[in-house]
């Protein structure tokens, strides 16, 4: 097969990484792509956003299947475009994206399947949300109805937190027209983890367990990020935590997707509160998270084109996804003051440190404990020949080992060789498996 993959970031590097390892695949391009892509796949300059020019040329280069990384290019609905053009791609149509473009879509999704998710109500007018806040008191949950980057939810541990959320969304347009509805929601207590579900419109089956951490620091503090670091598997959690996810969240949800008349065929991303045995959905994504993703091409074994093209050819039940028992471990690298305002064009040193061809010390030592590293780039860019940053993450450090704590150790001992002015990550990432459950691990 011919693969074209759309986006530019590192989810976009680590699908095309195991693409490129897939014995159906023997063309591979990227729309637009990154350095670190370039290396494996065939780069091509256009915008995620020009879907007629993605059309043409996927039709003149003979394309059997086209892959959506990012969120927005699956809200503007370019899945529709591509199959009212004849052509196969992997990802949800407008109407079914809108489970992840619509925080309030998703709610009345759950509530006609009924999934469990926390109570909450929707609002266009500052003073009608925040009477809601004082009759339902805090900690409560204010988020951006539509796509806001990972960053249109805070967490408000008090009233004034909470009014200025709402302020900065209805009135200061904070999140755009993203912004301009919001959803206030009762705050859930406990762990939060992510389960991916590969689906065709009828039937799911899971796609792997995560946590993924959305805050900037350690402990889980500061504001929210498109997410600094992913694992999996979850030693810490019960076996049937999956399973039951899949039964009681999944399947509800794809049944109810399917009677609206808007099927959902690609990857439905969960995203889970677990407390003790208390399973209810946080939000719902309608593409591969970022960077839990990551994790999950690490642990992949099998030929991913193929197990994308049976679910968009509805035969997710013989689809081949099974996933290593091996624990894989993502640590994002990145720049200083995002997840605000931050520099680019920064230079990035020691990659070659890392996946080089040079032996080392460290290099032996991870072949010796039989731990694969690998460099994923999230937001770089080629300047003068060098690499360079050009987001707000930069690259995803991921390693797997055959446990947990070696894979973490050497995502951390990778991490440390790579260095840019600026360069800002969380040093705790699986801190809550590795306290919580050594003895599985």
């Amino acid at each position: 097969m011919k693969i074209l993959v759309i986006g530019s970031g590192a989810r976009e590097h680590a699908l095309c990484w195991r693409l490129h390892q897939s014995q159906s695949v023997w063309g591979l391009f990227c729309a637009p792509g990154n350095p670190g892509i370039a290396q494996i796949a065939n780069t091509v300059p256009i915008a995620m956003s020009d879907a007629s020019a993605l059309i043409d040329f996927a039709k003149k280069n003979a394309i059997d299947l086209t892959v959506v990384g990012p969120d927005d290019p699956l809200a503007a609905g370019i899945v529709d475009q591509f199959q009212d053009a004849g052509l196969k791609i992997f990802g949800p149509t407008r109407a079914a994206a809108q489970l992840e473009a619509s925080k309030w879509f998703a709610k009345e999704v759950m509530r006609s399947a009924g999934v469990p998710t926390a109570e909450s109500a929707i609002f266009t007018e500052v003073e009608a949300a925040r009477k809601y806040v004082r009759e339902h008191g805090v900690p409560i949950v204010v988020k951006a109805d539509g796509l806001a980057l990972g960053k249109g939810v805070t967490v408000c541990a008090d009233i004034a937190i909470a009014d200025a959320a709402i302020v900065d969304a209805l009135e200061r347009k904070r999140f755009g027209e993203s912004g301009a509805r919001i959803v206030i929601e009762k705050f859930l207590a406990g762990e939060e983890v992510t389960l991916f579900a590969l689906c065709d419109g009828t039937d799911a089956v899971p796609f792997g367990l995560f946590q993924d951490h959305k805050r900037i620091h350690d402990g889980d503090v500061g504001p929210n990020t498109g997410g600094m670091g992913a694992y999996s598997p979850l030693p810490q959690f019960a076996t049937d935590v999956e399973a039951r996810a899949m039964r009681e969240i999944i399947v509800p949800t794809v049944a109810a997707m399917k009677a609206r008349g808007t099927p959902f065929k690609g990857l439905l991303y969960a995203g889970l509160m677990v407390d003790g045995t208390d399973i209810k959905v946080v939000e719902f994504n309608a593409r591969f998270g970022d960077p839990e993703c990551e994790p999950l091409m690490m642990r992949f074994d099998g030929d991913l084109a193929q197990t994308l093209l049976a679910a968009v050819e509805g035969q997710v039940m013989n689809a081949n996804v099974a996933l290593s028992p091996r624990s894989a471990v993502t640590v994002i690298l990145a720049s200083d003051g995002y997840p605000g305002e931050y520099r680019k064009g920064v230079p990035i040193f020691g990659l070659e440190k890392v996946e080089g061809d040079t032996p080392s010390e460290l290099k032996v030592k991870w072949a010796m404990k039989k731990i694969r590293v690998k460099v994923f780039h999230a937001g770089t860019a080629l300047k003068d020949g060098k690499i360079v940053t050009a987001g707000g993450r930069v690259l995803a450090v991921t390693a797997s080992a055959p446990v947990l704590p070696a894979a973490v150790e050497a995502a951390y001992e990778a991490a440390a060789l790579i260095d840019f002015e600026g360069k800002q990550m969380r040093t705790d990432i699986a801190r809550r498996a590795l306290v919580r459950s050594p003895e599985t691990i």
